[in-house]
This record gives C-alpha cells, structure tokens and sequence, in this order.
C-alpha cells in the first residue's frame, strides 16, 4: 500500500512538473539560436538599440536596458509571438468606434456622399436641381445633414479619420511593434488606396482582417486573402473581369446586354460583347442593383488590359509583378492575359443595397442565397466566386496548364492553384526576401543575405516568421554598416518622436497633417507600388526643411492634441543649453556620442539670433503670434473629393504653423523654452533621420 502510495505520489509530481514546464515554455519561448553581433564587434547595448531601431518604431525610455535584462533573443521572440499585452492601447483605441465594423456595417453606416444625395432625391428630402446647383450651400448642407441624421448615416470621412487615427495610435503604443511593422509592411506590399473611391470604404477592414492577421503567418495565405477581399478586388478592378460567353447556340438570337452609366460602373468600363440568353440574364439581375446616379469613374492605376470579352489584366499583372515575382520574375505579357482569364469571376459578394459593394445583389437574388453552392458559386465573406463569368477554355500560364472545364468546382480550384504556385515561384522567394531585407537591413542588401532568405522562404513554405528568424540571425544583418542605415520615413520619424519622448497623443490627426506635409500622407498612395522604400525618395532639401520644423513644432508645443512633459528628460536652466542639449541627446539619440551632438549643436545655441529665428511663438514667450490652425480636416483630392456629401469644396491638408521670429527680451529665454529649442533641433537633426 505504502509502495503504491509513493509511485502515486511520483507520478502527481512528474504530471505537475510536466503541466508546468508546458506553461512556462509557452509563456517564453525556448530559443534555439544566438544573434551573432559579438563576432561584428558590437556590444550588448549596441546590439539591443540596433535590434530596437529595426523591430520597433523607435526606443520608448528605458527600452533597451529593459531588453538586455530579457536577453536580446528572448525579447525578439515575444515580438515574433505577437501576445504581449496591449491594455493600454486597447483602451485608446476604444474611442474609434468605427475601426471594428465589418464592411456590411460600414456601407450602411458610412455610404459614400453619392450614395447620400441619391437616397435625400429618392426620398424628396433634397431636390435634384438643388445637387450641384445650390444658391445657398449652407441650406443645403443643412438639409443632406438633417437627413442623414434621421436615417442614421455618418459622414465617410470621418470613417477615414477613424482609420487613420487608429493607425498612429497603435504605432506609438503597441507593445507588439513588430506586428505593427509587419502589417504596415504587408499593407504597403498589397497596397490599395483612399485615393480610388470605389475600395475606400473596405481599406478599414482590409487592413484589420486580411493584413494584420496574416503579417506574420505564411506567404500564400496573406497572398489569398488579399486577391479575395473587396478592397483589393475594387482597387486593381479584378471584380470586373469576365470570360468570354459560352459558345452561341445554333439559331439563338445574341442578345446586346445595355451599356448604360449604370452598367458601365459595375463592369469598370468594359463593354460585354454578345452573350447568350441565360447568361445575358444574369449580367442584367447583376447590374439591377447599380445606384440611379453612379460615381464619377475612376481611372485605372495601372495600364489598361485588352478589353477582350470584359477581361481585366489589372490584377493579374500586378499579382505578378508587385505581389509576387517581381518585375524581373520570369514572366510575359501572354503569362498576364492567361492569369487574367484564371481569375476571371472573382468577385464580390453584395455587401449592400447600394453603391459599391451592390454590383452582385441582383444575379444573387435571382439565383437564392441558399442555391449558390448548388450551382457552383462560392461565397466566403464578402468574396463571391461567379462560374457564369468563368473563362472555360484552357489557359497556360509559366508553363502549368489548366485544362477546359465546365466543372465550376475545378474552375474556382484554378484560381486558387494559380496563387499559390505564385506564392511558391523561387522567383518569389527571392523578390520577398529582397523586400524584407531592403526594410529591415539597409537599402541595398548583400546577395548572400537574400540567398539566405530566399531559401528560408523555400524550406519553410514562405513562413514569414522563419524568413525574419534567418534574416536576424545573420551575420550580414549584425555588419556594422548598417548600424543607422536606413533612413525614417515621416511616418517613422513623428512616431520615433513620440515614443522617445513618451508623448501623450489625445488627437493624432494634426500628426497626420504633419505627415503628408513631409510627403507621406498615409493610405493615400495611389500607385500599386506603394511608398518606396529608400533614403533617396525620403530626403531632400525640401524634406530636411520640413523635418526640422516638425520637431521644432513638436516640442514645443504647437502640435495639436500632442503633450510632451520635457521636464521629464531634462532639468538644464535657461541659461545652461548645453546641459539640455546632453539631456536631450541621451534621450532621443541613444548610442550616439553625445560630445559630436554637442559639436554641432554649440555654435547654433550660443547665437541668439539664429536661436531667434529658429524660434516658433507659443504661450510660454512674448508676444505670441497666430498661427494656421491644426484642426482636423479630411478628404482626398481626385475622386475621393466625390465621396463627401457635405464638403462645400475640395477639402486640402492645411500647412503646419511657419517658423516665425521671436524678440529675444535682454537676449534671455525662459527654460522650457531653451528646452523646447534644443529637442526640436535634435529631432530635426540628420542624426535623429537615421534607424
């Protein structure tokens, strides 16, 4: 009895020892490699903020001790898991109640302005001749609000606003930067943009379902569900593209389906040649749903395909070129028009009852929801697969042919096929390496480390996280040189800024402001291409400029909805510059030598009339003067101009306050003033550009 008692009592403990090394070996992750920078002469510290300046979005107070006591590799996992808990954040975020809404949601909350003034007409809230034509702007605006505010609609710019917002808000806050990083690199990978209406409403959850969840997952699953989602589906015009019709029967009379505006909209301005009755029946339910006065049409972002049969190679070029392979990847022209003729019917489910999102509701109702899957439609989300707008016939493309077919389910299977051996291309893993190390590494990235990643990439079934994992390993990635090789982009830069200062972001839109006034107005690039990411597209005189005004702005205090408590990093006197300039210098330039900093930085704070001209007014000083207000203004010039139903005229970015001159009284400056001048200058420094 004794005997089985103490085997029982083995055994608990062995179970309890078990249950808790699984606990513990889930909460850290067991490491099984070393980041190599001792062999490429760096010290612990010089290792820990270089790891900071490529994983984060810039140094928090007190980060990079906090990451040597967790050992640099341990801290690079727990960025690679993504969990770390975000209270903090969610509690700012909790504000936008816009930025969770499903696409649904969002167009029947936030319709477009068109959409707006077309229901006010139906509805004999506005008159039409009024649309365009009003005496009195400000009663008519009155009336378009009144009705929105009776049917429960909101403005989609502030949408918009939202969306941006939320965007800075979790860069400066997350304690999970690396996710941040990935998602914004992914987004500008797959980029779509405000600036072409008809996907701007579905960029929100674009962003929240397809982007971040997958940015640190395997290629080919962040690569699909970007092909199906409507953003993407509207941007490069994918939703529009149809196979030619099923041959002619003998004696049945062809049938022209109407080339109205309204068709015109849903089909991207491709003319549908002949078709039979079954199928001219179908296009004509599916346009039923086209809104009485449709948008302005948009123009291609990227060469036009051949209006073949209303095929769109959009899409398909740019899976391609931008997405996947590379412009260098092995591919023609005759590869594109195949791909295209894949992923024709690749479409969107109707998402609303009108206006973009629609286009699919009369060929839905016409069939029953319930019989989709019978009749070979696929709905996943708000993504539709439509087999009656499916290219039957053989297609070739980089050598793999898919055979004719009148299976619906092989015809959907061909598209998914295509992807992924896209996703699988060995010229793909060398494109993706490429980018990946081009942002995290230096502009131009030793072959040897693309290798690498490449072949990481191939090994691991395009596992983003064992591509990083091989890039930060290497010892190319730990070479000295690339120590502040990379330079910030304005986004980068305003919220290095922030977290190095521990600022409190109550309203980060004037930040946005601050941004496109750099030249990066964020989720407004219009090319597919999305922002480049090099020094040389970033900096010039220009830019240097504005740089400098930002930060000179930020500290001191002429940023809206931003406080900075310089107290915290700084005591130095008003008449002791050089102590703040080393105060400051530890705080936003860690590793730097402080002694260079000071160097450049003691003749400009011993001359007080160049102190004075550098100077921008604010409370604290004499004689302030007015400047530009920063508040808040949304709205894209083009055709996002259309999307707001109460914008009197086209809404632009307003300039950040000028730099002014000051009266120096008795050549003496008050002390948070001093302070101000010296971590504006800092921040505008070329040293501080750099990451």
């Amino acid at each position: 009895m004794r005997n089985s008692f103490k085997a029982g009592c083995a055994v608990l403990m062995i179970s309890s020892a078990f249950l808790l090394s699984s606990f513990y070996s889930h909460q850290t992750p067991v490491i099984s490699y070393k980041f190599p920078y001792q062999r490429a002469g760096l010290t612990e510290r010089q290792a820990a903020e270089y790891l900071i300046s490529r994983f984060t979005y810039g140094a928090t107070p007190g980060q990079v001790d906090l990451v040597m006591r967790m050992g640099l590799e341990n801290w690079f996992a727990q960025q690679l898991d993504g969990v770390n808990a975000d209270d903090s954040l969610n509690k700012r975020l909790a504000a936008y109640d816009a930025i969770g809404m499903t696409n649904t949601a969002v167009c029947h909350v936030y319709p477009p302005g068109f959409v707006i003034r077309t229901l006010a007409i139906k509805d004999s809230a506005i008159s039409k001749d009024s649309v365009d034509k009003a005496v009195d702007k400000k009663a008519f605006n009155a009336q378009i609000k009144d009705y929105m505010d009776r049917k429960g609609f909101k403005n989609d710019q502030d949408l918009y606003k939202q969306f941006i917002d939320q965007h800075i808000i979790r860069a400066v806050y997350s304690q999970n930067q690396l996710r941040e990083m990935l998602t914004d690199f992914w987004f500008n990978h797959f980029n779509v943009s405000f600036f072409k209406g008809e996907c701007a409403q579905f960029i929100p959850a674009y962003e929240r379902d397809v982007i971040r969840p997958n940015a640190m997952s395997k290629f080919d699953q962040l690569l699909l569900a970007s092909a199906k989602s409507p953003a993407m589906l509207y941007y490069l015009d994918n939703f529009t593209s149809v196979g030619p019709p099923p041959p002619i029967q003998p004696k049945a009379p062809a049938v022209q389906p109407k080339t109205d505006d309204a068709n015109m909209l849903m089909t991207g301005g491709n003319k549908p040649q002949s078709t039979d009755k079954s199928k001219a029946a179908d296009m004509s339910m599916m346009m039923s749903a086209s809104p009485t006065q449709p948008a302005k049409q948009v123009k291609t972002l990227t060469q036009q395909g051949k209006n073949v049969n209303g095929l769109n190679e959009n899409y398909a070029r740019e899976v391609m070129e931008l997405h996947t392979l590379g412009v260098d990847g092995g591919y023609t022209q005759t590869d594109v028009t195949e791909a295209a003729r894949v992923l024709t019917g690749w479409t969107v489910y109707p998402i609303s009852d009108y206006a973009y999102g629609s286009a699919m509701k009369g060929l839905v109702t016409k069939i029953g929801e319930g019989n989709l899957a019978a009749k070979g439609y696929v709905h996943e989300g708000d993504f539709l697969f439509t087999p009656n707008r499916h290219d039957q016939d053989q297609k070739v493309v980089l050598g793999h042919t898919f055979p004719a077919s009148k299976d619906p389910e092989v015809e959907y299977q061909e598209g998914l096929t295509l992807l992924e051996m896209l996703a699988h291309q060995p010229s793909a893993a060398k494109f993706i390496a490429r980018k990946l190390a081009v942002r995290f590494v230096n502009d131009t990235p030793p072959q040897s480390l693309i290798n690498k990643m490449a072949k990481s990439f191939t090994d691991h079934d395009g596992d983003i996280r064992e591509v990083l994992i091989t890039m930060v390993t290497s010892k190319e990635f730990w070479n000295k040189k690339n120590l502040d090789a990379k330079v910030k982009s304005p986004f980068e830069l305003v919220v290095s800024s922030l977290r190095a200062l521990n600022a409190d972001v109550k309203d980060p839109y004037p930040l946005f402001n601050w941004m496109a006034k750099m030249g990066q107005k964020i989720y407004y690039y219009q090319a597919p291409t999305g922002f480049p990411d090099r020094a040389a597209y970033w900096i010039n005189t220009g830019a240097l400029l504005d740089r400098m005004d930002f930060g000179l702005a930020l500290t001191g205090g002429q940023v809206g909805g931003v406080s900075i408590k310089l107290g915290d990093f700084s005591k130095a006197t008003a008449n002791d510059p050089i102590t703040a300039a080393k105060d400051y210098s530890a705080v936003l330039l860690p590793g730097t030598d402080p002694n260079g900093v000071l160097k450049e930085l003691t003749p400009l704070l011993n001359d007080p009339v160049m102190l004075a001209k550098l100077a921008y007014t604010g409370k604290q000083l004499p004689k302030p003067v007015s400047v530009t207000s920063e508040k808040p203004v949304v709205g894209a010039p083009g055709d996002m101009a259309l999307m707001s139903a109460l914008a009197e005229s086209q809404a632009k970015v307003p300039a950040p306050p000028q730099v002014v001159s000051i009266q120096v009284v008795n050549n003496k400056m008050n002390s948070y003033y001093i302070r101000s001048l010296v971590a504006g200058i800092i921040i505008g420094s070329p040293d501080f550009q750099k990451r």
